[in-house]
């Protein structure tokens, strides 16, 4: 089968397409044969060595295909099923043995692309929005990238719950974009100071929350969009990792609290999964979420898509298509 795997960590060019054996599922396992792949920031950390992993290292943390084969004791799917996972590497090739329980059943008028784009951007948006700060009616929070993939999904997610929501972008097309989410106000935090337009908007108060999956330079001014006691939820760090600092900052703020969650701390058990994937899922069939995908690449055209991710030129997900 045809893979792409990362023998020295680097630019997008040590991404590389390779034939491997088609592996065999253990005890717990399932065989996927992979039909779509998600492409996400995640995936660009593996490939640059920021998160460590032995060589070859093989990319990809979300998938959608169908059950080809099972191991011995695997009762949550058979072969034949449609489904989708995340929080497991490897779905940049043609086949990925993943755990069984990681696996969830795909609705049926729900498409691998669609659900491959939704997995873990959509639970990521979930978990942030239903449980890290979990939303109420009357609530203002503040959506960093809010035109993209992760982005769009907590605008709507929170207009959903009934919060007010502010979201920032960095063009025109982007705005127009957020907008369409559902954002309330949008800012291009290329020609405003967004910590300034926020308090503005939030009537000098700031925000109760503030979702930021940038990192290195929004942090400071996130803090600073913050009403007293107010969450900023680092869930990413696309710009880059954020400094040390003095926790003390949090005080002169306004007693504000810091969390850096991420997915796999909130997909504890099969139970939280199936809850989380299935209100995703179930909320697209329905039409109450919209899934923006930007563009698909085949998967030899991978250094193409960690390109085009890097530049932030992107609105909305990005894909491989596989199978």
């Amino acid at each position: 089968m045809k893979a792409i795997l990362v023998n020295v960590p680097g630019g997008p060019e040590n991404l590389q397409l390779v034939d491997v054996p088609v592996p065999v599922p253990g005890p717990g396992q399932a065989l996927v044969r992979i039909a779509a792949s998600g492409v996400n920031f995640i995936d660009i950390y593996f490939r640059i060595g920021l998160y460590k992993a032995d060589a070859p290292i093989a990319l990809g943390s979300e998938g959608a295909g169908t059950v080809e084969a099972i191991g011995d004791g695997v009762t949550e799917v058979s072969p034949g099923d449609r489904v989708a996972y995340t929080m497991a590497r490897g779905s940049y090739a043609e086949y990925a043995v993943v755990p069984a329980a990681t696996l969830v059943k795909i609705p049926d008028h729900v498409g691998f692309d669609t659900a491959a784009a939704a997995m873990l951007q959509g639970m990521t948006a979930h978990y942030l929005t239903y449980s890290t700060f979990p939303l109420k009616a009357g609530d203002t929070c503040l959506v960093h990238a809010a035109a993209g993939g992760a982005g769009g999904l907590i605008v709507q997610m929170a207009k959903n719950l009934g919060a007010r929501v502010f979201g920032t972008v960095s063009t025109a097309e982007k705005a127009r974009i957020a907008r369409e989410a559902g954002a309330d106000a949008v800012i291009l935090y290329t020609e405003q100071e967004f910590d300034v337009e926020v308090r503005r908007l939030a009537g000098g108060r700031g925000v109760a929350v503030v979702y930021d999956s940038v990192g290195k330079t929004t942090f400071e001014k996130s803090l600073n969009a913050l009403r007293p006691r107010g969450t900023l939820a680092l869930f990413g760090q696309s710009s880059g990792s954020v400094p040390a600092f003095d926790p003390s900052i949090l005080n002169a703020k306004g007693s504000l609290y810091l969390t850096r969650p991420s997915l796999g701390h909130y997909l504890l058990t099969r139970e939280e999964l199936l809850w989380r994937a299935g209100d995703v899922l179930n909320s697209i069939d329905a039409g109450k979420l919209r899934l923006r995908i930007d563009r698909t690449y085949p998967l030899a055209d991978a250094a193409s898509a960690h390109r085009d991710l890097e530049s932030r030129k992107t609105a909305g997900k990005l894909l491989l298509a596989i199978g």
